[in-house]
C-alpha cells in the first residue's frame, strides 16, 4: 500500500468515510462524490463471492464503501474520463484495494470488450440525470459529462447491464423521478425487471426528487415500493436514517458547504 504522500496531489484532499479506515482522494474545486452514491452504496446488496461491474465510478466512492460493507469477489469500475480514473485509481491503491477493484478507463459502452457476457452478478450505476446536451457551454466539461448523457445514454446503460449479467442477476440505479418511464420501458426491453423501488424525498412534506431501483435479469414481474426516505428534518438537520446510512457521527464532512456535488 502507498502512502498518502505518494498518491495525493497539491490541489487535492483526502477525505476519511469513517468506516474501517477507508479514505478517498478528491479535487474540491472540482467533482466531490454526493449523496447519491452513498444512498445507492446502501441500497445496494452484494454476497461474498460476487462480480460486480459499476458504470461510471466517478472518484471511486461506490467500490470504496462496499468494500467496507461486504466480501465481494471483484469489482470492476468503468470511467470513461482519464482525470476522474486516475483519481479513482489513486484512492483504490490509497486503500490497499487493489486486489479487489479495478478501475478501467473506457467508455461503459464498450464494457463487454473487457468483461465477459453473462459473468456478472450485479451491475451498479450513478448515470448521468439530464438527457441530451441541449444548452451545455462545454460538452467536455467534466461536471458536464457526469450530469448529462454526453457519451452515454440512458438505453446504453440499460442494455450493457443486461448483456453483462447472469441470469437472475441484480442491476441497481439511482435515478430522477421524471425518468421512471424512460427506465421501466428500457428494463423490460432488455428483460430486467424492475423489482424495487424506493423514492428519496428531500423533506416528508416535499415530492421525491431521486429514486432507487433494483431489477432482476429474466425476473418475474411484481414490483415493491419501500417505504420514502427522508433526507431531512423540519429544521433541516439529517434525519436519523441518513445518519444510520452514512455511519459517522461528523456527516457535515460531506455536505454541500464542504464541496459535496450530487
Amino acid at each position: 500500500m502507498k502512502n498518502e504522500m505518494e498518491l495525493v496531489l497539491p490541489h487535492e484532499r483526502v477525505d476519511d468515510l469513517q468506516l474501517k479506515g477507508l479514505k478517498i482522494i478528491q479535487d474540491p474545486k472540482g467533482f466531490c462524490f454526493g449523496i447519491d452514491a452513498v444512498l445507492l452504496s446502501n441500497f445496494t446488496k452484494l454476497k461474498s463471492g460476487d462480480t460486480v461491474v459499476e458504470f461510471g465510478t466517478g472518484t471511486g466512492i461506490i467500490p470504496i464503501l462496499l468494500s467496507g460493507k461486504t466480501e465481494f469477489k471483484k469489482i470492476y469500475a468503468f470511467e470513461v474520463q482519464e482525470q476522474m480514473a486516475e483519481m479513482a485509481t489513486r484512492s483504490i491503491q490509497l486503500n490497499g484495494l487493489e486486489d479487489r477493484i479495478e478501475v478501467i478507463h473506457a467508455n461503459l459502452i464498450d464494457a463487454i470488450d473487457y468483461v465477459p457476457l453473462g459473468s456478472v452478478d450485479v451491475v451498479v450505476s450513478n448515470p448521468p440525470y439530464m438527457s441530451g446536451t441541449g444548452g451545455l457551454k462545454n460538452p467536455s466539461d467534466l461536471k458536464a459529462i457526469s450530469r448529462h448523457e454526453v457519451l452515454c445514454t440512458l438505453e446504453d446503460i440499460v442494455e450493457k447491464a443486461a448483456k453483462l449479467l447472469k441470469f437472475k442477476g441484480k442491476f441497481y440505479l439511482i435515478h430522477r423521478p421524471n425518468r421512471l418511464v424512460d427506465i421501466f420501458v428500457l428494463c423490460r426491453k432488455y428483460k430486467l425487471e424492475p423489482k424495487r423501488i424506493r423514492m428519496i424525498q428531500p423533506f416528508v412534506h416535499k415530492s421525491p426528487n431521486i429514486c432507487l431501483i433494483q431489477c432482476v435479469k429474466g425476473g418475474n414481474s411484481e414490483l415493491h415500493v419501500q417505504e420514502p426516505l427522508i433526507v431531512y428534518e423540519q429544521g433541516g438537520t439529517f434525519t436519523k436514517e441518513i445518519y444510520e446510512i452514512y455511519g459517522m457521527e461528523n456527516i457535515t464532512a460531506f455536505t454541500k458547504e464542504n464541496g459535496e456535488e450530487s
